[in-house]
């Protein structure tokens, strides 16, 4: 006997739709029927530039919410419907001190997508340049400054020390004009709006300190005697490597991009047409819905269609993250940048541009790549007040040195007052969370698995019971013949003839079956004449002169077919958990047709693999209760239960939640909609297809339920990533500002010098991009 699962009562609800979510922050309001302008936005650099460029958009006339994505660069802004002016956000981001333009349209997207990465190269070459100034120009400042600190060479007379220093002073403008002007441009900007930011932090530093320097060599009487030391060097050191810092980082936010950008490329830039006059190339944007295009053996699929001529095998990797290719054959959907095999097939076109499957991926990747996780919220207030923060750090470390530190304090106040200023680092708390989100939804996508947001993402990760629909999901969801029994005096061959002559002129899903079973075993058979169909029951037809009924044993019933024959057959389907169909001829029994779901493949071992990860799965589904037991024992599940309505499993689903657990409900996305909206993570079944990519928070393109397990893992390696850079970034900078301020100096005397802070703030985000993009070598299992 079957294990009931609570809630999971009867009653009848009529799905019509995807339904609001119930789960802690989402539903309906004014937000969900805004409209969205995305916006290509240049110049950030850290978690404070975000901030500013998202209250810049949100104080923007008709806007009820936006989004920017630092390692994306790329705003989606929502405004109220009639209020959209693209015109106004461009405006209101440049009025912040940042260029922005308009995109609209998958393929206006895709250009952007591959403009950002040129102008990427172009800025990241730039940022070499400007490096090597910094080194060429640097290396002597270094050598001079610590001329002292190394052996064997000659003690320096004050006359050429103070030479050397004012040729310091030379070398560090170019250092500061050249290699370092685009901080105090940004700077400048970010003060002009009242604002701060990365650059103002460098700036102010470098700035500072090269201001101190020239001071002490020009004016050295201003200075307690012996104390008019420059530190040239810490100028140098610290514009030269946060340079080096960006262009490393420029390029390891480019091949976070790139990797799903990839999927633009998928497509072909032309397509063989098929017209009255023969074959013609043309370029994929001319090809509309309804035109035929030839796609030879080899050749990517240009655009959504279905086999109209031909068969062949095509490679459905790039979707389903399946290897093994799927046969195709006239009739049969195709999806535009699969590869076809080794056969020619005619594609009768029926979706293009932004509608294919493809371009939807994509969207629906960068925008939950877009969207931030709670956690991510957390730490953009705190970076918004991260900047000020410092800044308020570093004027009281002056201060406090300058009231109660030891002499030099002129000379200790400015040392450790840069120091504060040069080691902080929004950067890496800025790159901390979007970036190990970005790469793990790009990985999940590339293994099959659709994550809609980042939420859904960080929420998977806590799941403790996954509940599964039978139909669709644990089974094929095509009905297969599992039994055929003929009664005395009719042959096998005769029922499979009579039967499959009548269904094959059905659309029940049970007839097709037949029919295929039939087909399978060589039978052939004439066409019904006076065909009906009798909805619920079955269909009937005449068959050679003799009149044939096929359909449920209550069908033959009301007919008035004697039952004792069928007997023993319906004790087998039965027996079987099988859906029986009944066979009569003439008025009496010919046989029974025992019709069931087939377990997917894997699906066993997929169950096996997600208890094996502490995660309980259960069974909910509306099939009999000997049809719910036979999968649930092919499968190795224990707890199930049956005859269930689409709000019995909502109930049921609620009702776990209601003890607590994290509930990930699987289902095909259709009447198991509820369900999907009420649990923690709603994980639908489709192949690709509509319902798969509009319902629930996660689609599993493929047929197979690894992509549960996939999700899971995925979900905790991103989780443990992102807890890393946090963990990471937040240390750095509690600990690092101290000591740059001088905490050590009282107990050990240390002092951290400025080249040390700026070496240490530049390396600190290639830290964390380095720790996010060992995602990238996340394999499943």
């Amino acid at each position: 006997m079957a294990a009931g699962i609570d809630g999971a009562g009867a009653g009848t609800l009529r799905v019509t739709g995807r339904l609001p979510a119930t789960r802690e922050g989402a539903g309906t309001g004014p937000a969900e029927s805004a409209a969205e302008v995305r916006l290509g936005i240049r110049g950030m650099h850290c978690a404070s530039c975000v901030s500013t460029v998202e209250k810049a958009l949100a104080g923007a006339e008709g806007v009820v919410g936006a989004s920017v994505s630092l390692v994306e660069e790329v705003a989606r802004v929502r405004v109220a419907p009639g209020d959209a002016d693209p015109a106004l956000l461009v405006s209101a981001v440049e009025d912040a001190g940042y260029g922005a333009e308009v995109l609209a349209g998958a393929g206006e997207v895709a250009k952007a997508a591959r403009k950002r990465d040129a102008a990427r190269d172009e800025t990241r070459a730039e940022l070499i340049g400007r490096f090597r100034v910094g080194v060429a120009c640097g290396l002597p400042v270094v050598l001079i400054g610590h001329w002292e600190m190394i052996p064997g060479l000659p003690v320096l007379a004050d006359e050429v020390r103070r030479a050397l220093w004012w040729l310091s002073a030379l070398l560090t403008v170019p250092i500061l004009l050249h290699a370092g002007r685009g901080f105090f441009a940004a700077a400048w900007t970010a003060a002009r709006r009242g604002a701060a930011d990365m650059n103002t932090l460098v700036a102010l530093g470098t700035g500072a300190a090269w201001l101190y320097s020239t001071a002490a060599v020009a004016a050295p009487h201003l200075f307690p005697a012996g104390s008019a030391r420059p530190f040239y060097e810490a100028v140098a050191v610290v514009i030269a490597l946060v340079v080096l810092g960006q262009a490393v980082e420029a390029r390891a936010k480019g091949r976070t991009e790139r990797a799903l950008r990839a999927l633009f490329d998928l497509t072909p830039d032309t397509a063989d047409r098929v017209t009255a006059g023969g074959v013609e190339t043309v370029p994929l944007g001319e090809v509309v819905p309804g035109d035929r295009l030839l796609v030879r053996p080899g050749a990517r699929i240009p655009l959504d269609g279905r086999v109209r001529r031909g068969e062949s095998e095509v490679d459905e990797s790039m979707l389903t993250g399946e290897s093994m290719p799927v046969a195709k054959s006239p009739g049969d959907a195709v999806v535009g940048g699969t590869v076809n095999g080794t056969g020619s097939l005619t594609v009768e076109t029926e979706r293009v541009g932004a509608d294919t499957v493809l371009a939807r991926i994509v969207e629906t990747v960068q925008r939950a790549q877009a969207m931030k996780p709670p956690v991510q919220r957390t730490v953009d207030a705190v970076a918004g007040l991260f900047v000020p923060a410092v800044i308020a750090v570093s004027l009281i470390t002056f201060g406090v040195w300058m009231a109660a530190g030891p002499e030099p304090r002129a000379n200790f106040a400015a040392v450790t007052a840069v120091a504060v200023l040069v080691i902080a680092c929004p950067c890496a708390l800025g790159l901390a969370t979007p970036i190990s989100v970005m790469i793990a939804i790009g990985k999940a996508a590339a293994h099959g698995v659709l994550i809609r947001d980042g939420a859904a993402l960080q929420r998977a990760r806590r799941v403790d019971v996954a509940v599964l629909d039978k139909t669709g999901t644990l089974t094929v969801g095509k009905p297969r013949v599992v039994f055929a029994g003929a009664c005395a005096g009719f042959a096998e061959g005769a029922l499979l003839e009579a039967a499959a002559s009548v269904e094959a002129a059905s659309e029940h899903p049970a007839a097709r079956a037949i029919v295929r079973y039939a087909r399978e075993r060589g039978a052939a058979w004439p066409a019904a004449e006076n065909f009906a169909a009798h909805p619920g029951r079955g269909a009937s037809g005449t068959v050679a002169g003799r009149r044939v009924l096929v359909g449920s044993p209550s069908f033959a019933a009301a007919c008035g077919v004697d039952a004792a024959p069928l007997g023993e057959h319906l004790d087998r389907v039965a027996a079987e958990g099988a859906t029986p169909v009944v066979a009569v001829v003439d008025g009496a029994a010919a046989g029974v047709f025992g019709v069931a779901d087939a377990l997917r493949a894997g699906a066993r071992e997929a169950v096996g693999r997600l208890r094996r990860r502490g995660v309980e799965v259960m069974m909910l589904t509306g099939d009999e209760e000997a049809a719910a037991a036979r999968i649930a024992e092919q499968a190795g599940i224990a707890r199930f239960s049956a005859r269930v309505s689409p709000g019995g499993k909502a109930r049921a689903v609620e009702a776990l939640r209601g003890r607590g657990r994290v509930v990930a409900m699987v289902g095909d996305g259709i009447n198991d909609a509820p369900a999907l909206a009420a649990a923690d993570v709603g994980i639908a079944m489709g192949g690709g297809t509509d319902v798969a990519l509009q319902t629930g928070d996660v689609a599993l393109l493929g047929d197979s339920l690894r992509g549960v397990e996939t999700l899971l893992g995925i979900s905790r390696a991103a989780h443990r990533n992102i807890v890393q850079n946090l963990v990471g970034a937040f240390a750095y900078n509690t600990v690092g500002i101290p000591i740059a301020a001088g905490a050590l100096y009282p107990s050990l005397g240390l002092l951290l010098s400025p080249m040390i802070a700026g070496a240490a703030m530049a390396f600190s985000s290639v830290t964390v991009v380095a720790n996010a993009n060992r995602l990238r070598r996340y394999a499943p299992g």
